[in-house]
């Protein structure tokens, strides 16, 4: 009778264990949902509600930056507030910012809607990431994988479903509405569910010893970024983000008094690159393939839909794959993977560029779960916090920093191409300058651009598209980068007598 009834309790604990996961599991694809509709709306919505360039970019911009900041805050207290009422607290966001965004009658009320989504993003995944990490002790980098298939695997049926809606005229508010589905369905899985204690809390390392494995640098580095993400936001002078900076960061010493992990500060500052070679990238690719694909009747969003789904399947079968290279291994062989595939795309051409696409999403599949999958087995003191300060600075380092490179590459390209090329046409129309964090450059006056006649449009517009190209070389410099990193890393463990995940509790 005892065994059967440690048999039964032991099933129950695994349908519980199930249907959490599979609930973190579907707040990436309502996560997904939201990028996706919003994407494929806002010129619908630039229309009709006279929404200029500056201000759609603004919308898109408050998609990301509320998440970052949102992360921390939740990753510094959440083991005293519960998984469950981050939860919560993430359900209210998402709910409510359909409901704003479904009755929006302009400009704010869409920004106030994308706001609360971000925040509730980023309140969602502080969660998702240590209740998985804390699920499967000993197989963190499989599950970690597996649970960021849910962004790809949104991105798939957000595209196909917004695709179908779109052709069938559905009226935008409904296409909004759509968001709920997923996001009732993780309520629905999540909500009666008993959380796992972190892995942390569970072998009785303290809250200091977890800030002290994040440690001063680390919280400078997020730190540095945020600031200087609300500071161009809110157009805060230099002066004022290096003192917000400076005193955070000393408040935080003062309690810590530790500068952190030497490991855990490295991997932080790669996923700045890391972010930049996967959201970056993304960012453009519908607009690079666009042109190219028309030539064959096609919509350049199918080919971020394919590329999503070779994500989504490979990270489901990623325990034999993680297996086999180790997961220091596999970010190596998927760092190379990436930089060719970026190669690849910045010349090809026609079908081609499927196959250049397919290269770079092999490379980039593994980036993310497999980066936190390595945090989580080297630093497991810094439970939550170290795990979430990754996300964090990938996803508030792309915007801060590499959306900044990537943006600035094209425009000078494109200032320095028509320049040489066709100086006439750059002197007539390219003389507004601007500078940026990293230089000078000339911008086109749209004005004039506006008012020119097809050959020189025509002329503008190449320059434009081969400027893009240019970028898209760029950035396969950055997996170069990861790549002599983690083979620097490899060496490393190897020195020590190899790579193996370091365990609070020696039990799943």
């Amino acid at each position: 009778m005892n065994s059967l009834n440690k048999l039964e309790n032991t099933f129950q604990a695994d349908t519980a264990h199930k249907r959490l996961f599979w609930g973190c599991f579907m707040v990436l694809v309502a996560s997904a949902f939201g990028f996706v509709f919003r994407a494929f709306l806002m010129a619908q919505w630039g229309t009709q509600f006279g929404l200029s360039k500056t201000q759609q970019g603004e919308i898109f911009g408050v998609s990301f930056w509320p998440f970052g900041i949102s992360i921390v805050f939740f990753s510094l207290i959440i083991d005293q507030v519960g998984y469950k009422k981050s939860m919560i607290f993430a359900f209210i966001c998402h709910s409510l910012s359909v409901v704003i965004t479904i009755f929006a009658d302009g400009y704010w009320m869409l920004y106030i809607g994308t706001l609360l989504f971000a925040l509730g993003n980023g309140a969602a995944e502080a969660v998702v990431n240590p209740v998985v990490a804390s699920m499967f002790p000993k197989e963190k980098t499989k599950w970690l994988n597996i649970l960021h298939a849910g962004w790809p695997t949104g991105m798939v049926l957000a595209g196909l479903l917004g695709i179908g809606m779109l052709h069938f005229e559905f009226n935008w508010n409904i296409i909004i509405a759509f968001i709920m589905l997923p996001t009732l369905i993780y309520a629905w899985l999540i909500f009666n569910q008993e959380f796992p204690v972190n892995e942390r809390v569970k072998a009785g390392v303290s809250y200091l010893e977890m800030l002290e494995e994040v440690g001063i640098l680390g919280a400078l580095i997020i730190v540095s970024l945020c600031i200087f993400q609300l500071g161009s936001l809110f157009n805060w002078s230099l002066a004022t983000n290096l003192i917000t900076i400076a005193i955070l960061t000393s408040i935080f010493g003062y309690f810590v008094r530790s500068l952190g992990r030497p490991l855990f500060i490295l991997l932080l500052l790669i996923m700045i690159p890391l972010a930049t070679t996967e959201l970056g990238t993304d960012s453009w690719i519908t607009d690079l393939m666009t042109p190219e694909m028309k030539k064959v009747g096609l919509q350049g969003g199918w080919v971020l839909i394919y590329t999503s789904l070779i994500m989504a399947i490979l990270r489901f079968y990623s325990g034999p794959i993680v297996h086999k290279f180790s997961p220091l291994g596999l970010l190596a062989v998927s760092a190379l993977t990436a930089s060719i595939g970026l190669q690849f795309l910045s010349f090809s051409t026609g079908f081609v560029i499927i196959l250049a696409a397919t290269i770079y999403a092999l490379g980039k599949t593994f980036f993310w779960g497999t980066m936190l999958g390595v945090v989580s087995e080297q630093f497991p003191k810094g439970g939550a916090l170290a795990l979430n300060f990754t996300g964090a600075v990938g996803q508030v380092g792309v915007g801060v920093i590499g959306a900044v490179i990537l943006g600035f590459v094209q425009d000078k390209e494109f200032d320095k191409n028509l320049y040489q090329h066709h100086t006439e046409i750059h002197s007539s129309y390219v003389n507004k300058e601007k500078s940026g964090l990293f230089g000078t450059y000339k911008v086109l006056d749209t004005d004039k651009f506006a008012s020119a006649n097809p050959v020189i449009v025509q002329t503008i517009t190449q320059t434009q598209e081969d400027a893009k190209k240019d970028a898209l070389k760029t950035v396969a410099l950055f997996p170069i980068l990861m790549l002599l990193c983690y083979i620097a890393l490899i060496f490393y463990f190897k020195f020590k007598g190899g790579y193996k995940p370091v365990l609070l509790i020696d039990k799943e």
